[in-house]
């Protein structure tokens, strides 16, 4: 079974045309179970009420914003050997589905994202969010990260791995794409990137200045997280190996 989770705020415009394309696609090209679950995250238009309304999924309403908490609550109670979501909008090719999500069911990743910079994909966005979006990633590169492109809203995960790295992960919002990753890739587990075909949602209401900064405030955080447990493990070992 997989548990695809669409996290959606104010997504009245979109989101009953997008579930019929989605489960569409799954009842056409997707050989195992799944779920599709719509998980609200405080919208204050009718995307709640069209949410109940649509046959074949499953619905979550959070009074508060924030796509990670929307995530983090869906994936939390899935019973589900394999938890993914995309975004809503359908921004990402689905043809890429089910090369993400089979080498999780056959067990050769933990984690598997998809990747608008790796090769093979293609992409269609403005200049500036492609400045933004590149800039961003070489950072996470230049701090050591091994995957090429962090905000693609296009994962999935085996559920054990997810109960495992939530507890760890801090944000709620938007970084919690990052800060999963990373702290993923610390722990060892294997990552695999899946190139995707991605057309920019021209609609989009994300603030992209506002998640910028919030982004790069959140790998503030976690580097130093990071460094303070590497310093402490350091300390430890070296009083305990004068002992």
């Amino acid at each position: 079974m997989i548990e695809i989770v669409l996290p959606v705020y104010n997504e009245e415009r979109v989101l009953a045309s997008s579930v019929s394309t989605l489960l569409d696609y799954l009842k056409r090209e997707c050989p195992f179970p799944a779920q599709v679950t719509v998980a609200d995250n405080g919208s204050t238009d009718a995307t709640w009420s069209i949410a109940r309304s649509l046959d074949d999924v499953r619905t979550i309403r959070l009074e508060s914003k924030g796509r990670g908490l929307a995530l983090r609550e869906a994936w939390s109670w899935s019973q589900a050997d394999v938890v993914a979501y995309m975004d809503v909008d359908l921004s990402t090719d689905l043809a890429a589905f089910l090369p993400l999500v089979g080498p999780l069911l056959a067990g050769e990743c933990d984690v598997a994202v998809g990747s608008r910079l790796a090769p093979g994909s293609s992409v269609v966005r403005g200049p500036r969010r492609e400045l933004i979006s590149r800039t961003y990633n070489r950072l996470l590169r230049s701090l050591g990260a091994t995957f090429t492109d962090a905000q693609c809203g296009f994962k999935a995960l085996r559920t054990p791995v997810a109960r495992e790295l939530l507890p760890h992960v801090a944000d709620d919002a938007w970084f919690f794409d990052t800060e999963l990753l990373l702290k993923a890739q610390w722990r060892g587990l294997r990552i695999r990137e899946v190139p995707v075909r991605w057309v920019d949602d021209p609609d989009s209401s994300v603030d992209v200045l506002r998640t910028s900064i919030a982004q790069l405030r959140g790998l503030a955080r976690v580097v130093s997280e990071r460094d303070r447990g590497v310093a402490a493990a350091a300390w430890t070992n070296r009083h305990s190996s004068r002992s």
